[in-house]
């Protein structure tokens, strides 16, 4: 007479699933990686990655690349595993690349905002004082549109606040004819012929314009006039096209 398994007795069978534990582990990188990159982003949205002090602002910025840096390099070695894996899912493989592409982009950015800080901090000799740093376009959703942004720093003497006005015209053709329109007569977020300004390190002027029929731009002119004790002015033109050619 056959004696009785007990319950403690029972056998479990496993079966062996080739490519799970690959599968696991590409899933978690990815996942691990954006949630880290998320969670950098609500930080500094929370902060509004406009510091007072752009000492400050500099010294979190070499330490978040340095962070990613160290990141990237972790996500790259992990993905090479991976791939030497011959049952690995298809798509766990190609959100784990795209984890690392998201990277790079990051790092990039925030190696371009740690070269605008320290350009600020330790300026060369022939960059000093009121600054036109930048101008950038982006097409809006209505024809015609473009939200832009304009970016004025104070290179080097920054221990004191600077204050003026800025002029933006956009030189173009209507008609064969050449023809300059202020900033204020194209966007309903500007009010007056010359913005008003006044900042230690840097200043945003952002809105949206929108261009007249007819009317084929060739340039933009800024034009920034300091007053008081740091009266100077500083122009700057920008192609149009360069502007706009993504």
């Amino acid at each position: 007479m056959s004696e009785q398994r007990k319950p403690a007795e029972e056998y479990v069978v496993i079966r062996h699933r080739p490519g799970y534990r690959l599968r696991r582990t590409a899933i978690l990188l990815v996942f691990t990686l954006v949630a880290a990159i998320a969670g950098y982003a609500t930080g500094l949205a929370q902060g509004g990655f406009r510091f007072s002090s752009a000492e400050e602002s500099n010294q979190v910025l070499e330490s978040e690349v340095e962070k990613l840096r160290k990141d990237y390099r972790e996500a790259r070695q992990q993905l090479i595993n991976l791939e030497r894996g011959r049952a690995i899912d298809e798509q766990a493989l190609n959100r784990a690349r795209k984890t690392i592409v998201d990277l790079e982009t990051r790092i990039a950015s925030l190696q371009s905002d740690l070269t605008f800080y320290k350009n600020i901090m330790a300026p060369s000799e022939t960059s000093k004082g009121l600054q036109v740093d930048s101008v950038t376009l982006t097409p809006s959703r209505s024809q015609g549109a473009y939200d832009f942004k304009l970016v004025l720093t104070q290179v080097g003497n920054n221990k004191s606040y600077i204050s003026g006005v800025v002029a933006v015209n956009v030189i173009g053709l209507r008609d064969q004819e050449k023809e300059v329109i202020a900033l204020r007569d194209l966007s309903e977020d500007i009010e007056d012929l010359g913005v008003k300004f006044r900042f230690r390190y840097f200043q945003d002027v952002e809105g949206t314009l929108a261009l007249p029929e007819e009317f084929e731009p060739i340039e933009i002119q800024v034009v920034a006039q300091a007053e008081g004790r740091k009266s100077s002015q500083a122009e700057r033109t920008f192609n149009w096209d360069d502007l706009t050619e993504n």
